[in-house]
């Protein structure tokens, strides 16, 4: 099956930069990439967009959380984010707890841009991604980008087909990135990086998330030697000890290193390991609390795959024991018991970072300096705001989706809208006019005659009328006298006409 969908990407020879938006219509009935690429209603995709459940069957391992509980998380989660620089700098351990339960699918985008900082990044550099998008880019990096789309989750709906929606937007993240950072480039381990990013957030977003990954969370992982990635092998072989002895020796009996097993855990950030249920709760811890999460998978998997004498028994060898890590059983991925796993590991910021300057000075004994000094890592969310402190504007939210309904024929602004309040609030204030009786008694009084109307109005009012209300004593101090011209109709009275219209209506 793998075979037959990946082989249709040797028909497609179409390079990507070639391929824009023209070429897919927009008002075609295609809603997807997987049924632009031939996949159509036959191949059911499950709840994260995946093909036939190709993530290690993710379905099987998922939580399904009851979705009166998910509606209260969204509230708490939306009143969280309103009020983010508070909650993060008065109540952490009440964000890092709500990470932990896993972020209301609806919100994990957004969720994730803010812990990561990509949101204030973002504010802080208005228009650097578009103005990185129509750069051309480095070739070398570029052919080296195009030729890694394909391998980034083949089997998600997003990703299956070649000059996609999805592939299109993963090669505007990652070329950017390399114009970003030039001295870095490119590294084929933050394709799947940008993916998953990807799959939750628009183009601009994801760069700006894989912009603080790269400089917060994993500094140096991407950089030319993989020096950084190296460094934290040992650091998570030293951490192993503690964790799990019986591992650990047999890990440095057969003089295996961490970098035969670890690298791609930890440079994809187990998005290419795990169940994608798993991945997503792993993120929200990590995007919380910074690497040491990612160290405490890989001490798990050890600890659960070498931590027993029966385990061993069937690893006699190297070969052996490389290819029990490659093929991690899933129980031990499964979502619930990972997540419990992760949060018993006994390993903090503070041991992380205390053998990170242990195993730093070893390699400057060993082998020298660091050719490549990546910046300080930052050990959570927190930490990242408080190192650079937003600003309040820099936190509001902006509607991703923005619709444009029709423009009124009239708008009234500025004065017109008042003047028209004050024709609203005259009108108010008129009194009614009385209804004749069309049968009336001898002793009533008669009614005053109705004159037909005639610029300017003159009131013939009788003593024995209804009291004048203040409106009407306006009216007699400032009725004009009966020899002049004719005045131009005011104001007033051109408020008795109906608001009902459709040129005047503004209120309904």
């Amino acid at each position: 099956m793998a075979k037959i969908e990946n082989g249709r990407q040797s028909v497609d020879t179409r390079s990507i930069r070639t391929i824009n938006s023209s070429h897919i219509d927009d008002e075609s009935s295609l809603g997807s990439d997987s049924e632009i690429n031939g996949f159509t209603s036959d191949r059911q995709t499950d709840k994260y967009g995946f093909i036939g459940g190709a993530q290690q069957c993710s379905e099987a391992s998922a939580q399904d959380v009851p979705p009166e509980v998910l509606r209260q998380r969204e509230v708490k989660w939306l009143d969280m984010l309103n009020h983010w620089d508070k909650w993060m700098i008065k109540r952490f351990d009440k964000v890092r707890l709500r990470c932990q339960k896993g972020i209301p699918p609806a919100l994990r985008g957004r969720a994730w841009l803010y812990l990561s900082g990509g949101k204030v990044k973002k504010e802080q550099n208005q228009g650097k991604f578009q103005e990185l998008d129509s750069q051309p880019g480095d070739p070398k990096w570029l052919d080296v980008i195009e030729k890694d789309l394909h391998r980034q989750f083949p089997f998600h709906e997003m990703f299956v087909s070649r000059g996609g929606h999805g592939q299109q937007d993963l090669f505007r993240v990652l070329k950017a990135y390399t114009l970003y950072r030039p001295e870095e480039g490119y590294c084929q381990a933050q394709a799947p990086i940008a993916a998953v990013l990807l799959m939750h957030m628009p183009a601009e977003d994801a760069f700006w998330g894989l912009v603080q990954i790269c400089e917060k969370y994993l500094p140096g992982y991407y950089s030319p030697g993989l020096e950084a990635i190296q460094l934290d092998g040992e650091i998570l072989f030293a951490l192993l000890r503690r964790v799990s002895p019986l591992a650990f020796r047999h890990l440095e009996k057969h003089k295996i290193d961490p970098i035969l097993y670890m690298t791609e855990w930890f440079m994809c950030a187990f998005s290419r390991t795990l169940p994608w249920a798993s991945v997503l709760r792993v993120w929200d811890m990590f995007l919380c609390d910074g690497v040491k999460v990612i160290f405490r998978v890989g001490l798990v998997l050890l600890k659960c795959m070498l931590g027993t004498r029966e385990k061993l028994k069937a690893c006699q060898g190297q070969y052996e024991t490389m290819e029990l890590l490659r093929a991690i059983e899933p129980r031990y991925m499964q979502e619930g018991f990972l997540v419990r796993e992760i949060l018993e590991v006994p390993v903090t910021a503070r041991d992380v970072e205390r053998e990170h300057h242990t195993q730093l000075k070893r390699w400057k004994k060993n082998r020298g300096e660091l050719n490549f000094k990546p910046p300080p890592r930052m050990h959570g969310a927190r930490l990242i705001m408080l190192a650079e402190p937003p600003r309040r504007q820099d936190l509001k939210q902006n509607p991703t989706i923005v619709l444009e309904g029709p423009q009124p024929a009239t708008q009234l602004k500025g004065k017109e809208e008042k003047k028209s309040k004050k024709k609203k609030s005259v009108k108010k204030s008129q009194p009614i006019a009385e209804i004749p009786n069309p049968y009336p008694l001898p002793n009533d009084p008669q009614p005053p005659r109705l004159d037909p109307p005639a610029p300017p109005p003159v009131r013939n009012e009788t003593p024995e009328a209804a009291p004048q209300t203040e409106t009407d004593s306006l009216h007699q101090q400032q009725a004009p006298p009966t020899d002049l011209p004719p005045a131009k109709e005011s104001n007033l009275q051109r408020s008795t006409q109906s608001l009902s219209s459709t040129e005047q209506d503004t209120y309904l």
